[in-house]
């Protein structure tokens, strides 16, 4: 009977990710286990016969899980050379990864544009309409950053000004001079400085009225 440390070495590393992609994909618990397994092993080669033996499985099951991952592009095939300049092939699991990461930064693009919402909703004292829901969501679709919206936001509320089409042209003219961060247009700020014998403040220059 193995010793319970035994135990503990050889268990499975079970992620929420990979539970959340079985889910996804509606995986058997032989295509689960199999996952769990690449995941999991050092050695990453496909070995029907260990396979089998650690997982408890049959080769048919094996083989149909494996080649149902392969599609799904859960897992890819990867050759390289060994010590002994030899070809050998290698389960990858960077489709996974890769499946992962894009999920995480899609919920962090959302999580982005309703911080957005609270500000533009906070800063004007009031609740966006649809129309001004959309006309925001098309401002980060185009390329602004969340940073710089805030920015023309910022400018425009100072200003006392809450309408999105004098932030609109805020940003308009931004984009004309090339900026992406709010540093950018700082630095803008104090080149029209040393060009100019005034002193301003970000929100005192007049960016609509900028011709340079």
């Amino acid at each position: 009977m193995p010793n319970i440390e035994f135990l503990m070495e050889k268990r499975f590393t079970l992620s929420k990710h990979l539970i959340e992609i079985a889910i996804k994909n509606n995986l058997s618990l032989p295509e689960f286990l199999l996952l769990i397994y690449f995941e999991d092993e050092v050695d990453k080669t496909f070995d029907v016969e260990r396979i089998c033996t650690s997982l408890s499985l049959t080769e048919e099951d094996v083989l149909t899980s494996f080649n149902h991952l392969l599609t799904l592009n859960l897992i890819q095939i990867d050759s390289s050379k060994d010590g002994s300049n030899k070809y050998c092939e290698e389960i990858s699991l960077v489709p996974m990864y890769k499946s992962i990461c894009e999920k995480k930064e899609k919920k962090s693009q959302r999580k982005q544009k309703e911080s957005i919402f609270d500000i533009f909703q906070k800063e004007l004292g009031r609740e966006i309409s649809p129309m001004e829901y959309e006309i925001i969501n098309a401002w980060l679709e185009k390329g602004f950053s969340s940073e710089l919206v805030i920015g023309a936001l910022e400018e425009a509320v100072y200003n006392g000004v809450s309408s999105l089409r004098y932030i609109d042209k805020i940003l308009y003219e931004w984009q004309k001079k090339g900026y992406k961060k709010m540093i950018e247009v700082k630095q803008g700020l104090e080149k029209t400085r040393k060009e100019d014998t005034g002193s301003l403040d970000l929100f005192d220059y007049n960016w609509l009225e900028d011709e340079g």
